[in-house]
């Protein structure tokens, strides 16, 4: 079973995410310049949001260079010898062929690579460690206190570990209950049983209109110069646009529980199916939740374009998916009335083509909220008062497929 949501967001004059220029992303859609929002920027928007009680702590990731600080800051809460902490852990990484290089001024040891894992996972890493923390000690004193700048090679660092501990190390890192783990998922290069595929699927939001970049040239005076002294102390220019956005994402149910469970379904008891099948309704409710109030962060201490959508559409289906980017192929005008009326109402017609062509056996329920849907009509039977109400019809409609018959 599958959940999408569709939203249009029109935003005040902004520079929400940024090119290597620093101006506003854009692309070209229908044959037309578009505004354009990154998948990634939206996904990070949404995931800060899970911090703020959406989901319980122990149920996120931390994705950094910086992993082995919040190992060790476990260990030492065991009560393990500080100056023990880095260099077990250093050996129980490296033995994964994971490497970690202290940074220029030596106050922090950090991966090649950004490394996505749950707290849980790191825990139980940690917990690893302080079972086999005399042969990991000895692992370091016999291969990285000798190797050059104290750093071996991964094959060095691999083969200094007995094969059973790589594996109980590797175990602990499965993914399960990390729910934006299990939503967006990771690749970890030294570890390719570890990636996990992910649930969610978020397309770079793009404008329902063309767009043309417009130019901000501002100044700035000191406050402490001589009166008689004229002209700005500082200026220059910065880009921005205004859009209204269309957003779509979708959530795999039964890859969402998958992933929580962190093994194969067939491998999995009946009350491990049930406990993944809970939190995977937790993290779809957190993920619905957060995607409509996420707001990217760039330029907003200079601009304020805190506005929130003027419509969020969710379907519930069986099977199929469809994004309605091609409801605005064609450019919305605002020549026609409001921008933000008139993209709702070809999404609504969009919607109406599409199920006039396919059908709609597959949908097992949809919601429409919007600030302004009174004239919508394919979609008149979906609309709901709140987003709350929303929410509560996707929740109340989903179900996930019986277990695997090896469940016990």
């Amino acid at each position: 079973m599958y959940v999408e949501l569709h939203i249009l967001q029109n935003f005040a004059p902004s520079n929400l995410n940024r090119d290597d220029t620093g101006a506003p992303k854009d692309c070209e859609f229908g044959g037309y310049r578009r505004a354009r929002i990154s998948s990634q920027c939206l996904k990070r928007a949404a995931r800060e949001l899970f911090k703020n009680g959406l989901v319980p702590p122990e149920l996120m990731a931390r994705r950094s260079k910086r992993l082995v600080t919040l190992v060790t800051e476990h260990l030492k809460r065991l009560g393990k010898p500080e100056d023990e902490l880095n260099k077990v852990a250093l050996a129980a990484f490296g033995g994964l062929g994971i490497l970690f290089s202290p940074t220029d001024d030596g106050a922090e040891l950090k991966s090649e690579y950004l490394i996505f894992a749950g707290l849980g996972e790191l825990r139980r890493f940690a917990e690893v460690c302080r079972q086999e923390w005399d042969t990991l000690l000895r692992v370091y004193e016999g291969v990285w206190s000798k190797a050059k700048d104290k750093k071996p090679s991964k094959e060095a660092a691999q083969k200094a570990i007995a094969r059973d501990l790589r594996d109980k190390l590797a175990a602990a890192l499965d993914g399960k209950k990390t729910a934006d783990v299990a939503l967006f998922g990771r690749m970890l290069a030294d570890l390719p049983d570890k990636n996990i595929d992910a649930a969610c699927q978020v397309a770079h939001a793009i404008s329902t209109h063309k767009v043309s970049v417009e130019f901000d040239y501002y100044t700035a005076v000191d406050d402490l110069k001589p009166e008689d002294t004229a002209g700005a102390d500082m200026i220059g220019t910065v880009e921005f646009n205004s859009a209204c956005f269309y957003r779509y994402a979708n959530v795999d149910l039964e890859q969402l529980k998958k992933n929580l469970l962190g093994k194969e379904p067939v491998k999995a008891t009946t009350q491990e199916h049930e406990e993944a099948e809970g939190l995977a309704c937790k993290t779809l409710e957190a993920f619905l939740r957060a995607s409509v109030a996420a707001v990217p962060t760039g330029m907003q201490n200079s601009m304020a374009a805190q506005n929130p959508p003027s419509a969020v559409f969710a379907v519930v289906r069986s099977s199929g998916l469809w994004s309605l980017a091609n409801a605005f192929a064609k450019p919305v005008s605002s020549q026609s009335g409001d921008l933000v009326k008139q993209s709702l109402l070809a999404l609504d017609g969009y919607w109406g083509k599409l199920t006039t062509m396919y059908g709609d056996t597959g949908v097992g329920g949809k919601w429409l909220c919007a600030l302004d849907g009174d004239d919508v009509t394919t979609l008149k039977s979906a609309k709901v008062s709140s987003v709350d109400d929303l929410v509560k019809g996707v929740m109340g409609a989903i179900k996930f497929s019986e277990q695997q018959a090896g469940a016990k």
